[in-house]
């Protein structure tokens, strides 16, 4: 069995990963409401950012929200523009913000026709001679991700801020400057390490157009 198998196996077998393993508090998405002021300035009042180099919130699963949220509160993903925006933040703060978020219906992207039919063959079937995995193993065929389990949604997502978190990711592999919080198994960072650039190009066009 190769890499790509193994790690799709795994994956489909339902182990808990570090990266998805968040505090379990319920969150109260009206609460939240309340405390996202200073984030509308990037991520919109209702989490759909204009900016591409800022991700939209809206829609995302809560869980997954709540990990970075944390992880970014408590060091584990520095992220210079949030430097402070968390500080003093409790679990339960976090978890009403997420819900918030989880909340609102995201707004869609668009694909280049250019990049669409090596971002499709990406996403969908992996990259075999380099051991890449299949998006679609946690992120589901339409992008939409798997909420529960603490896969983030990627449909509709800006094109440009997912390439720069595989970028990070890839170069988290080999160096802590890069990101790191994805756990003990390096799931995006080994898949992001057998990415080419183009690769990441075009993977991030494809998923930011669909819905």
């Amino acid at each position: 069995m190769n890499k790509a198998a193994i790690v799709f196996s795994v994956l489909l077998g339902g182990v808990s990963f570090g990266f998805i393993n968040a505090a379990s508090a319920a969150g109260d998405a009206a609460a939240g409401k309340d405390m996202i002021a200073v984030c509308a300035a990037c991520h919109g009042a209702d989490g759909n950012s204009a900016v591409p180099t800022f991700p939209k919130l809206a829609g995302q699963g809560e869980k997954y929200l709540l990990k970075q949220l944390q992880d970014i509160r408590d060091g584990a993903r520095p992220i210079p523009t949030m430097a402070g925006q968390l500080d003093g933040k409790s679990d339960q703060n976090l978890a009403d913000i997420a819900a918030f978020y989880a909340a609102q219906a995201g707004s869609g992207g668009h694909t280049d026709p250019a990049l669409l039919a090596l971002g499709e063959k990406v996403y969908r079937s992996g990259v075999a001679e380099r051991n890449v995995a299949a998006c679609t193993a946690c992120h589901s065929p339409t992008g939409k991700g798997n909420a529960p389990a603490g896969f983030p949604a990627l449909a509709g997502q800006h094109a440009e801020y997912i390439a720069t978190q595989l970028r990070a990711y890839r170069k988290g592999y080999e160096d802590d400057t890069g990101r790191t919080n994805d756990g003990d198994t390096k799931i995006m960072r080994t898949t992001a390490f057998g990415l080419s650039d183009g690769e990441i190009e075009a993977v991030s066009s494809y998923v930011a157009g669909l819905k």
